[in-house]
């Protein structure tokens, strides 16, 4: 393929191919020179024209395919536009000789078609520069056109919309003729050849007669597809909406312009249309008479499309402009003045279908919000004028005339539409429309609930469906619109209308409580229950009214169900009660039941009984939880009994006549419902007669309509429908075209059809309910059922029936046995299908043979649908019998009818059947099978005589190549080039066959998989080949062919991403964003997605390129030239409906703002900022003008955020509400990313420095204005999920930007300036009329800000603060003050997140007041600093501490409602029968997520309030003034007002203390995963907290197995959870409980002591584990608990401490190693736990614990003893050396009992250090000589004497000290130095003098050395320094007569650094410090030790000299005088001696 890649074409390559590759190898030599062509040079090109200009001609007559002639029309036209024009008149004569050639052979047919194809592109690109030629073109064009066939005809359309484009307004002459040609085209036989004609305006829009332009339009909508529909209604549309807009005629061309026609006028043409079809205007009025003619349904489905396009054209602002007659015209549609056209039920039903389409994409899909909220005013006047018409005809006296009447009829369809519009509208604003609502002259719930008595059932099932969409919009109005309904239908129980409307009502409503989380208060349910009883009683009672009364009561109980199990299992008992009173006792019963009643008393117990059905069936799916044995037990008796009643049916029937017709069907379709979802165990008996029923059913003579549209593709695999037609893929006008799918006989659903439809969930989203007449629906649950039934019952009974359906079959003649054979195969399928499923088994042979011919029939079925569920139970039948044998010989039957058969049915039923059996059995059967299999389907693919064929076969081609897998390998070559060679050569008019092909491409990528990324010359060779293929498929003019490209092209980038050209992609994508087929957009967005999870920016790039470069390609929709790829598809996501599309938009903008929102922040910012602003502006202003009216100047900041300041338009107009939803959570996830980039984003001097440095810089803090503006904007709108999303913005926002400083003003952040736009946005939250969710969210928004620190002003403060005060105020009252809107538990969670919140802020202001204590002795910072910081710190504690009390009330309330929560079932019985505090026991079950959400900061919170009070609360009622009523229970002690016994403080306290206690054990020993860090932080805080205070210490300490037990807890916390800061936090909680033991030990101690003061000390019993014997016993001991808890931690951090993990026996020398700062802080704490353990002993009990300690101890040190630089001691040293100098200062060690086992457990440990230090290989250099000498010192000097002077050790200790004072590291000398000196002053002499003998004498050497070298740099100075202080140190301890000698020694030393007056101006620092420092010292010395210095000066003139000069000096230097008072000792005359002596 290389090859073809040249400006010529390379023939000789070329002439050596195949014919297939040859195909190829011109298509891609095409493909190239496009894109060379458009880049090499014009005079390039002119050189090579003449060769070109030969070649490509000469490919016209190589019979080129569609693709290529195509490709070769283009580029002869770029060739010629580019070069010169001369020989551009010979091509044209060239083209039109070979189109007026008389050859009519089918293989001259390509050379004729491409000369056309050739014709038509060069003019539309050359134009006017062929003026001249185009008049015999056109006409030779139009002459060929007399005899062409299909795709001739198809191929002059396009060609000549062409020419006409090219041409302009100079093709006048050819106008009419070319008009008359596609008048015949648009009704042309070939659908093609319609959607051809229809693609080209120009031609029309010449016409100037539009009645005739839309008469031709009516007339091609008969008969047509929806490729059609579409083309001719957007012709139509546009036409249409073009004369209405069109300018008056005044132009030069004003020949041409369409007369200006008024909408009116247009309006009155598309509704002849709608209304009348295709008949004309004169010629219907006679058959209209005659009442005959019924509108066929294309024709009224085109028309509504026409009607969508024309309002889509003329756009949103046109249409609210023209609202008014719109909307009343469309709805007069549906009700045609003319009586006969909405004749039967059936029709009306399919014309509101359109009606309400129309209404829904224009109003739902062009108008903005705003818009939408006028349009609702509206509707809503439209539905008061036709009750009113109404009214005036119901209160006619004459009952005849009045229901008769033709107003009331026409009326009634009207009002349908109207009101399905409205509660579609106010659905989609969600609570958007509360305004609306609360706008009482539109008067919308009074308009809605009228109607609801209406004569009309649908109208009242339309309004009752209404109500339904304002609840699930407006969950606040679902309470009090159930209210109004229930008192109504209470009211007017008499009057049939009101009984079932307003039961309609109630049932809607209930249906949308699941839609609404806040739910309806519980008692409803009560009533409801109560009502529904009262009903069905007082049914008998009237008979006027009993049928409506039966319908009313079981309908509410049904919807009742809907509510689920909490509310159900209070009235199950009744209900149970009532199902089993409906049906009769005994089958003697039912037998009198027959005999006795008449036609109406059998009506309304059938309807009765179908109402008990369809409440159980109801039970049984939304109640699941329910169906206990003991349920199902009692559910079961009336089943026999009703089957029976089925089986009695017919006779009833028969007895009473048509009246019962309807009934009993609606009967048996409610008992088939409820036995599908019954498993079959539970009808055993009666399984038999069941199925004899459904058998008869089955093949029922009456069923005339052959509905296979809905009751086989169920049974179809999904996949295999695609081949059916684009009838059942999904499309944008699903919802009007699945009245064409159906069939004309056989109605669209509807409510009405089955009224208990009204509650259930609707499948397809969020419209209407649309159930099917019962007639069909029955067909369908019996066929679902007979699958379930015929698998259970015996074989002889399946059999049978198989027999039975077969015979049937084959008696009934014509169109009736397509019905019954249709309705039997479907059950056979569904049998199969269950059988498969259940791994079940056929039974006998003759069943085999039996389903064999049943299927065989149906797969030679002239009905496409049935041909397709056939092969799939073909398939199916082969799974179930599952033999290899069985299997081939079905696939022979096949091969055997496909190689004999010729006709179209045979061969596609039979190759679709090999697919299925691949797909089921697919891989195992031989290759032989699969060669053979490929072989036929090969053959049948390349059938062009029939696309059907070749449709189904490559169909199933694509199925095998799927389920073969590698096997199919070999044969990847062949079927690749056959595919590429069918896509070259079939015609476009065959979109189906490429959507095959499409198909097999896909599959053959999917095999071939990774191996595309190869670079062997074969895998190229096929890879070429697939993007060939894609490059075919994407130029096709069908859409789903272009999808199919697309996913092909998508698969390929999964695999070889290297070799897809991603910026054509992209830019195809883009070009069909916007596309009208629904499947191709899916497509788009699939692709979309996955590129940009790999590529974001790129795709992103190439996006705004391909905009930037094309000018008219992109749609318009999608403004990607100014919004970026990223703001097309916002726009898209706002206005698509499709919920999979919406959802794949979402993901794919997820990706690009994950991988480049940090890097496009601007943009990304200013996208969501553009989206949330654009409905600002009637929105946020309402709450800010209240603020400034507080706040005076303080609101400036929010008036701001609400004024627009760009008054441009915006890309986004009116965007809805989910749309400002999905950008306020983008922002979020842009704050995310930011954290995780740079840290500029939180840093205000960084980011302002960095962008200074380079201005692209962007960071998330330059736009902080624009992030609160937004949360703000977000969080004051009308829709509620907006506000909450706004409010976790803000949270996210305060969050991250609370401790961001304010550069300008030190000591502030950079937050405190929004302040006042953080209170504007919280205030509206806490009005009385926001919901509960709202509320709350802002309470963690208030709380979230107080607690940030960012207003350090208590004044500021109050503002948020009092938002908290109020909302504690309402909820004092407890469960009963809150609203009845909502459930309960909605309260439940407004007071725990009020509590939440007030907790937050209290610890918060505790923490903030210890912190403040701590430092503030220590701190000097500026005055005003300091009155600043305490007052905010205890400021905030005051603010909390007015309402403490009632505050600690409440959380103790909370807290003891949590614990019962939280008991396991089997307690239930005990808890209280009302409920908690908050919640009420009905409730339970919703409130446990509210009380899991917020318990663990109440804990932290109440346990913090309790160690305040220090558990001393002086009088118990405390506070309870402010407390409306007490809301907490007994137990909590506020007993006064309950007249229970009252508790003791003690008691009280002991409840509080356990209640804490136990709430945090339960929750920290059963973790579950879904645990938040904060709950276990905070939990492990209030345990902390309670454990502060002596009390709670003094319970713990008490009570060891509470201790104990604890200590276990913590201690799987640290196992199981990671977080290094919940570890330490529980070490902390671990090192209090072994405080509390400490402290309780010394408390039993002390007492001991006083009680027995007088007696002997050795009496004493021992207190502290261990006792006497020293025993700990696992599981019992404290002290065990904590040393398993330690050694866990330690471990984990050090594994090398464990010698069974490092594998040696002993202590192996490894590599110390330092941790990190977590993992440090982690050790060192338990290293503080470790040390504290031996006081909780008694001396017995430390000497068995006291080696694990030493060992832990020493081995932390010995492990992380590692050099650091400048001598410091790491963290985890340091905390060793302290916890062993705790161990050894111990009094243990000092005990008499203990004390010889400490010691010598204390010399071994000892040991064990010196042992470190001695390298048993090179391992140990590493070690820190420092840590072990600072060990060793510690040693020396914490243990009492005996332990260290043992001469062994003591020898030891001293050579370590000698060997390090010989390490030359100065540091390490320094350090010595320093430990020296404090053994040197050791009191105990025994201790201290041996080091002083064997070490005072070198370090004199040492420092006589430096004496004599002189110190160089400051390491030195201070060893000579510390020498100095060790040297003074020894002269202090010495005894009297040694002194004067050790003195002697240190003089001459410090004199010999002394300077005098010259050298002291030139020495360096050092030698200046030095000189300081000994001067000093001799001062001190001096008068301390006179009598030495004296004789020493004395015998020493040069000492004394020195000495003087230096003192002189010094005076000098300072000019200070120094006072000499000291050296007045030194004898005067001496003085003038030295004098002179020193200058000598």
């Amino acid at each position: 393929m290389e090859l073809a890649h040249s400006l010529l074409l390379n023939e000789e390559a070329y002439n050596q191919l195949g014919e297939v590759q040859k195909a190829e190898f011109i298509f891609e030599w095409l493909r190239y020179l496009e894109k060379l062509l458009l880049a090499t040079s014009r005079n390039d090109v002119r050189e090579k024209q003449k060769t070109l200009v030969e070649q490509l001609l000469s490919l016209l007559n190589s019979s080129p395919g569609p693709p290529t002639r195509k490709l070769l029309a283009k580029n002869l036209a770029i060739l010629y536009s580019i070069g010169d024009t001369f020989s551009v008149h010979e091509a044209i004569d060239k083209c039109n000789d070979l189109i007026r050639s008389k050859d009519d052979s089918p293989s001259y047919l390509p050379t004729k078609l491409a000369a056309v194809v050739c014709l038509g592109s060069l003019y539309k690109k050359l134009g006017r520069i062929l003026g001249n030629t185009f008049t015999d073109t056109v006409g030779n064009i139009l002459k060929a056109m007399k005899s062409a066939e299909s795709q001739g005809r198809y191929e002059i359309m396009l060609s000549l919309q062409n020419i006409l484009n090219g041409l302009g307004a100079a093709a006048a002459p050819c106008h009419r003729d070319v008009y008359k040609a596609a008048r015949s085209c648009l009704t042309d036989r070939s659908m093609a050849v319609r959607c051809a004609a229809a693609k080209n305006e120009a031609i029309f829009m010449w016409s100037t007669d539009l009645d005739s332009v839309a008469t031709l339009c009516f007339k091609s909508f008969e008969g047509s597809n929806y490729d059609v529909r579409i083309s001719v209604s957007k012709l139509l549309g546009i036409i249409l909406a073009k004369a209405v807009i069109s300018k008056h005629p005044g132009t030069a061309a004003s020949r041409q312009s369409i007369r200006r026609v008024s909408l009116e006028e247009v309006l009155e043409l598309l509704g002849t249309g709608f209304l009348r079809g295709s008949s004309g205007f004169l010629r219907a009025s006679g058959d209209m008479l005659k009442g005959t003619s019924s509108v066929s349904r294309d024709v009224r489905v085109g028309v509504t499309q026409a009607y969508v396009v024309f309002v889509s054209t003329l756009g949103g602002a046109w249409l609210e402009k023209n609202f008014a007659a719109f909307f009343s015209h469309i709805l007069s549609l549906a009700s045609p003045s003319h009586p006969k056209a909405t004749q039967t039920q059936i029709d009306a039903v399919c014309c509101r279908r359109c009606v309400s389409f129309i209404l829904r994409t224009t109003i739902g899909g062009l108008l903005g919000e705003k818009a939408q909220l006028a349009a609702v005013k509206d509707i809503c006047q439209a539905i008061w004028k036709l009750k009113k018409v109404m009214d005036a005809v119901m209160s006619d006296g004459n009952l005849e005339t009045r229901l008769g009447s033709t107003d009331v009829a026409a009326s009634q369809h009207m009002l349908v539409c109207a009101l399905q519009e409205l509660g579609n509208l106010i659905h989609n604003l969600g609570t958007t429309a509360a305004p609306l609502l609360q706008d009482s002259s539109t008067g919308l719930l009074d308009s809605i609930l009228s109607v609801i008595l209406h004569p009309s059932i649908s109208v009242r099932l339309a309004a009752a469906w209404c109500l339904h969409c304002i609840a699930v919009a407006l969950p606040s109005y679902l309470t009090p619109l159930l209210d109004r309904c229930l008192e109504r239908l209470t009211g007017h129980k008499s009057s049939p209308e009101a009984v079932t409307g307003f039961s309609f009502a109630v049932a809607a409503l209930l249906g949308a409580v699941k839609h609404c989380p806040l739910g309806i208060p519980h008692g409803k349910g009560k009533i409801i229950m109560t009502l529904a009883e009262d009903l069905l009683c007082s049914a008998a009672q009237n008979s006027r009214l009993s049928a409506q009364r039966t319908q009313a009561g079981w309908l509410l109980i049904s919807a009742l169900m809907t509510l689920g199990p909490a509310v159900v299992s209070h009235h199950l008992a009744r209900v149970l009660l009532l199902w089993k009173c409906v049906f009769p006792a005994s089958p003697k019963d039912l037998e009198t039941e027959k005999s006795r009643g008449d036609s109406f008393t059998w009506q309304v117990t059938l309807e009765g009984r179908a109402g008990a059905l369809c409440a159980i069936k109801s039970f049984v799916s939304h109640c699941g939880d329910l169906l206990t044995e003991e349920v199902t037990q009692r559910l079961l008796p009336p089943l026999p009994c009703a089957v029976d009643l089925l089986t009695q049916l017919s006779s009833i029937l028969k007895m009473y006549g048509s009246p019962l017709k309807t009934p009993s069907v609606v009967y048996r379709q409610r008992l088939y419902e409820l036995l599908i979802l019954l498993p079959p165990e539970t009808y055993e008996g009666n399984l038999c007669a069941i199925l004899r029923e459904l058998a008869a059913d089955l093949t029922a003579p009456d069923i005339q309509v052959a509905a296979s549209t809905f009751l086989l593709p169920p049974l179809c695999h999904q996949d295999d429908l695609l081949i059916l037609s684009p009838f059942l893929q999904e499309t944008d006008h699903r919802f009007i075209e699945e009245q064409l799918l159906l069939g004309n006989g056989v109605a669209c659903g509807s409510l009405e059809y089955d009224p208990y439809s009204i509650y259930e969930k609707d499948v397809e989203g969020d419209s209407v309910p649309k159930p099917l007449p019962p007639a069909l629906s029955v067909i369908s649950s019996a066929s679902k059922l007979f699958g379930v039934v015929c698998a259970h019952v015996g074989e002889t009974q399946r059999l049978l029936i198989l027999e039975q359906l077969l015979d049937s079959i084959k008696h009934t003649k014509g169109a009736r046995q397509q019905v019954v054979q249709l309705h039997v195969v479907s059950s056979v399928s569904s049998f199969l299908k269950y059988v498969a499923g259940s791994k079940g088994c056929l039974g006998p042979e003759e069943m085999k043979r039996f389903a064999l011919t049943l299927v065989m029939g149906a797969l030679e079925s002239p009905n496409p649908l049935l041909r397709c569920a056939a092969a799939e139970s073909w398939a199916r039948l082969a799974q179930v019998v599952d033999d290899g044998a069985f299997t081939a010989g079905l696939a022979q039957v096949s091969f055997d009818k496909l190689k004999s058969a010729r006709d179209v049915v045979t061969r596609t039923g039979h190759s679709l059947a090999l697919g299925s059996l691949h797909r089921y059995l697919g891989g195992i059967s031989s290759s032989q099978h699969l060669n053979s299999c490929i072989g036929i389907l090969y053959t049948l693919a390349q059938d062009s005589t029939s696309p059907d064929v070749q449709t189904w076969a490559l169909h199933s081609l694509s199925l095998i190549i799927d389920s073969a897998g590698p096997l199919y390998y070999v044969h990847v070559e062949p079927t690749l080039s056959l595919i590429i060679m069918l896509l070259l050569n079939v015609p476009p008019t065959h979109a189906e066959v490429h959507q095959s092909l499409g198909r097999c491409l896909n599959a053959l990528i999917t095999t071939l998989g990774p191996e595309l990324q190869g670079n062997s010359t074969s895998i190229s060779t096929l890879r070429t080949s697939c993007l060939l293929g894609c490059a075919v498929m994407q130029d096709n003019p069908d859409c789903l062919v272009q999808a199919q490209a697309i996913s092909c092209l998508q698969q390929l980038h999964m695999f070889a991403p290297r070799h897809v050209n991603l910026s054509s992609l992209v830019s195809c994508l883009c070009v069909n964003l916007c596309s009208p087929y629904l499947l191709l957009r899916r497509a788009v967005l699939a692709c979309l997605r996955q590129l940009v999870q790999r590529e974001a920016a790129e795709v992103s790039e190439h996006a705004v390129m391909l905009a930037k470069d094309s000018r008219e390609e992109l749609t318009p929709d999608a403004n990607i030239r100014e919004v970026g790829l990223e703001g097309a598809l916002l726009i898209l996501l706002d206005k698509e409906t499709d919920e999979r599309l919406c959802h794949d938009i979402k993901e794919t903008l997820n990706y690009m703002l994950t991988s480049m929102a940090v890097e496009k922040l601007s943009l990304w910012l200013k996208l969501c900022k553009d989206v949330l602003a654009a409905s600002a502006d009637f929105t946020a202003v309402t709450c800010v003008d209240t603020m400034q009216e507080e706040e005076g100047d303080k609101g400036d900041d929010a008036s701001v955020l609400t004024t627009r300041r760009d008054e441009k338009s915006h890309p986004f107009t009116n965007p809805r509400w989910a749309t400002r939803v999905f950008a306020a959570e983008c922002v979020c996830r842009i704050i995310n990313q930011c954290e995780n980039a740079n840290s500029a984003h939180f840093d205000i001097a960084l980011a302002q420095e960095m962008k200074k440095r380079d201005s692209r810089n962007d960071f998330l803090v330059l736009h902080l204005a624009d992030l609160i503006r937004m949360a703000f904007m977000a969080a004051t709108d009308h829709s509620d999920q907006l506000r909450l999303s706004g409010l976790e913005m803000l949270l996210v926002v305060i969050r991250r930007f609370a401790t961001v400083p304010e550069p300008e003003f030190p000591g502030h952040v950079i937050l405190e300036q929004y302040q006042a736009n953080v209170g504007a946005a919280l205030r509206p939250a806490f009005t009385s009329e926001t919901p509960p969710d709202v509320t709350a969210k802002a309470c963690q928004v208030c709380s979230a800000w107080i607690a940030s620190g960012v207003v350090s002003d208590l004044n500021d403060l109050r503002r948020v603060h009092q938002l908290l005060v109020s909302s504690l105020t309402k909820i004092q009252a407890g469960k009963e003050a809150l609203s009845h809107l909502y459930n309960e538990s909605a309260s439940t969670m407004e007071i725990l997140a009020v509590l939440k919140a007030w907790a937050e802020v209290y610890i918060i202001a505790v923490q903030r007041h210890k912190n403040h204590r701590q430092p503030l002795k220590t701190t000097t910072c500026l005055e005003d600093g300091i009155r600043n910081g305490s007052c905010s710190s205890d400021g905030l504690l005051d603010l909390v501490y007015a309402d403490l009390g009632t505050l600690s009330r409440l959380w103790l309330a909370a807290l003891q409602d949590f614990a019962l929560l939280t008991l396991p079932s089997e307690f239930a019985s005990q808890l209280p029968a009302e409920g908690g505090a908050f919640y009420t026991a009905e409730t339970s079950e919703n409130a446990k997520l509210h009380y899991y959400n917020s318990w663990a900061l109440i804990l932290h919170a109440t346990a913090l309030w309790l160690t305040s009070t220090g558990f001393v609360v002086a009088d118990p009622d405390e506070g309870a003034s402010n407390l409306s009523r007490p809301v907490t229970p007994t137990s909590m002690c506020q007993g006064s007002s309950s007249g229970a016994t009252i508790k003791s403080p003690e008691d009280v306290y002991t409840d509080r203390f356990h209640l804490i206690l136990g709430i945090s054990v339960e929750f920290l020993c059963s973790l579950r995963s879904d645990a938040t860090m904060e709950s276990i932080t905070a939990c492990l805080h209030a345990l902390q907290a309670l454990l502060d205070v002596p009390w709670p210490r003094s319970k713990i300490g008490s009570d060891q197995d509470l201790g104990i037990e604890l200590l276990n807890v913590l201690h799987r916390v640290i196992l199981t959870r990671e977080s290094p800061s919940i570890q330490l936090a529980s070490l902390e909680v671990v090192r209090q409980i072994i405080c509390a033991a400490q402290e309780h030990v010394k408390e039993k101690r002390r007492s001991a002591e006083v009680d027995d003061g007088a007696a002997e000390k050795e009496t004493l019993p021992e207190f502290g584990e261990g006792k006497d014997t020293g025993g700990l016993v696992p599981g019992k001991s404290l002290v065990f608990a904590t040393l398993e808890l330690c050694v866990c931690i330690l471990v984990r951090q050090l594994p090398e401490l464990n010698p069974k993990l490092t594998g040696s026996p002993g202590v192996k020398a490894t590599k110390p190693q330092i941790l990190l700062e977590d993992g440090s802080r982690l050790v060192s704490a338990a290293l503080v736990i470790l040390s504290e353990l031996p006081a909780v002993c008694s001396p017995e009990g430390s000497i068995s614990i006291l080696p694990t300690i030493l060992y832990l101890t020493i081995g932390v040190l010995r492990e992380t003893a590692v050099k650091l630089p400048g001598g410091q001691l790491s963290s985890t040293v340091a905390a060793s050396l302290q916890a062993l100098k705790g161990i050894l200062s111990s009094p243990m060690a000092r005990a008499e009992k203990s004390r010889t086992a400490w010691t010598d457990l204390l010399r071994s440990a000892l040991t064990t250090i010196l042992d470190c230090w001695d390298p048993v290989d090179e391992t140990h250099q590493e070690l820190d000589e420092v840590s072990l000498l600072t060990a060793i010192t510690v040693f020396i000097l914490s243990t009492s004497p005996e332990v260290t002077t043992i001469p062994c050790l003591q020898k030891r200790c001293i050579d370590k000290f000698k060997a390090t004072l010989e390490i030359k590291d100065p540091v390490v000398q320094i350090k010595t130095y320093q430990l020296l000196h404090s053994i040197f002053q050791y009191p105990n002499p025994a201790v201290s003098y041996p080091y002083i003998y064997s070490l005072a004498s070198c370090i004199m050497e040492k420092l006589q050395e430096i004496d004599k070298r002189k110190p160089e740099n400051t390491a030195e100075l201070e060893i000579f320094q510390e020498g100095i202080k060790v040297l003074e140190t020894l002269v202090t301890v010495a005894e009297e007569h040694h002194r004067a000698q050790l003195v002697a020694c240190l003089l001459p030393i410090l004199i010999s650094f002394l300077l005098d007056e010259n050298s002291l101006g030139s020495a360096t620092s050092i030698m200046r410090n030095l000189h300081d420092f000994a001067l000093q010292n001799l001062m001190q010395i001096g008068p301390q030790y006179s009598s030495v210095f004296k004789s020493l000066v004395a015998s020493s003139p040069a000492l004394k000299a020195r000495l003087e000069a230096a003192i002189k000096g010094n005076q000098e230097s300072v000019k200070v005088k120094i006072p000499t008072s000291k050296y007045t000792k030194s004898p005067g005359k001496n003085s003038s001696i030295q004098l002179k002596t020193s200058f000598l």
